[in-house]
């Protein structure tokens, strides 16, 4: 978790409203290589960036990560901006030919093509270039997947190829003869909190993977299963990565002819960050209770989106410089919200506190990824929190993104 006492000292240090995000850098490490070293050596760990692409979170996660998953433009350079060499995975639905032109000029070594047409757009672009440019084909399939937050496949999306066009398309690869398809890509669910089912579908998209391989005498090396690995916000009983690592291994032996490769984002990085703000306003409101807090989903959209009460802890302050009553409220359930005009703008609904202050700061827990961004920030043009980095146990000096102040 991230340094408490640090965050205690921080919010002390402060004299105007709270808001931040701080991550810490030493927590990330430690998990990646806790992690990484439980994974078979036949598993290459991509971290997917989208979940927080931050220069710094990417610059601690290089020495321990095989490569990077991107799945925009944008993203390969924020990668190429730390490391000319590291892997990267080109993954994404839209890719244009302006992209995969780019792409290939900043040594992107792995596509993952999501439909025939950007098959045929890449092997135009290398032909041009004289290029062989490996890739794997995303598979929309047909059969039942676990339970999770979000579903990418198994049914009508815009993600993958789906399973019966694939199959049409798998006996056609000859037509792509700049394009070398080295496997499949399976990236069906995201936020899977069972380790047990986790493990059967990797075993399915093997199988898969090896039944269509000797049904269209096709040599496939890698099999990308994707990330989809959960984070608990509730309480649930956490993902069991031991557990699922020790299957995984176990699984490898019984396809030693398949590299696998998985691409978790937020497993990753969601327990190294959290989201600081300042209550400003407590309010009665038709018998509830409301906390309105100096952020809000402009900031970190993820409870929003997922329709969660975010997990929380309060910092109280006890210094009250005014002369007017101090807002307060003891032993009640209470909505915290943001500062936007949309009552949609809600972190945590109806949650009990023993007590809350105006000017106690709410620090939100797991913030780490999918949290500042996949946050509409301009929105109102409210002023961006700060972003701050915990290293060696002291905030950043010298951070690759911004400088603690």
């Amino acid at each position: 978790m991230v340094n408490s006492k640090l965050i205690g000292d921080y919010i002390a240090e402060q004299h105007s409203e709270v808001c931040a995000f701080i991550y810490d850098l030493d927590q990330l490490s430690a998990h990646i290589r806790t992690m990484t070293s439980r994974l078979p050596k036949q598993v290459d760990c991509y971290y997917a960036i989208k979940a927080n692409s931050d220069s710094a979170i990417l610059r601690a996660l290089l020495p321990h990560v095989y490569g990077f998953e991107v799945a925009s433009m944008g993203e390969i350079e924020k990668v190429r901006a730390i490391s000319q060499n590291v892997p990267i995975a080109f993954g994404g639905p839209g890719k244009t030919i302006t992209e995969l032109t780019r792409a290939l000029t900043l040594n992107v070594q792995l596509y993952h093509l999501e439909s025939e047409l950007q098959l045929a757009r890449l092997n135009q672009l290398a032909k041009e270039q004289n290029q062989l440019v490996r890739c794997l084909l995303r598979v929309n399939p047909y059969f039942d997947l676990p339970s999770a937050t979000l579903q990418m496949a198994g049914q009508a999306t815009q993600f993958g190829i789906d399973e019966r066009e694939l199959l049409a398309l798998l006996p056609r690869l000859g037509d792509y003869p700049n394009i070398q398809v080295e496997g499949l890509h399976f990236h069906c669910l995201s936020n899977n909190l069972d380790a047990v089912k986790h493990v059967t579908l990797v075993r399915h998209y093997l199988q898969t993977a090896s039944t269509w391989a000797a049904q269209f005498g096709l040599t496939w090396t890698t099999v990308n299963i994707g990330g989809g690995i959960g984070v608990t916000y509730q309480g649930e009983t956490e993902f069991d990565f031991p557990l699922y690592a020790e299957q995984l291994t176990l699984l490898c032996r019984d396809y030693p002819q398949l590299h696998l490769a998985t691409e978790c984002g937020r497993y990753i990085s969601a327990d190294c960050g959290v989201y600081l703000t300042e209550v400003t306003d407590i309010k009665l409101s038709h018998n509830e209770y409301f906390a309105v807090l100096r952020g809000g989903t402009h900031h970190f959209r993820l409870p929003s989106s997922w329709q969660h009460s975010h997990p929380f802890k309060i910092y109280p302050r006890e210094t009250w410089h005014y002369p007017f009553t101090r807002p307060s409220v003891t032993d009640t359930a209470i909505t915290l919200c943001g500062e936007l005009c949309t009552p949609k703008d809600v972190l945590a609904k109806n949650v009990h506190v023993a007590q809350l202050k105006v000017a106690d700061v709410i620090v939100f827990q797991k913030a780490g990824a999918y949290g500042w961004h996949i946050s509409h920030h301009d929105f109102l043009s409210h002023p961006h929190p700060q972003r701050l980095y915990i290293k060696e146990n002291q905030f950043m000096k010298n951070g690759d993104d911004h400088v603690a102040q």
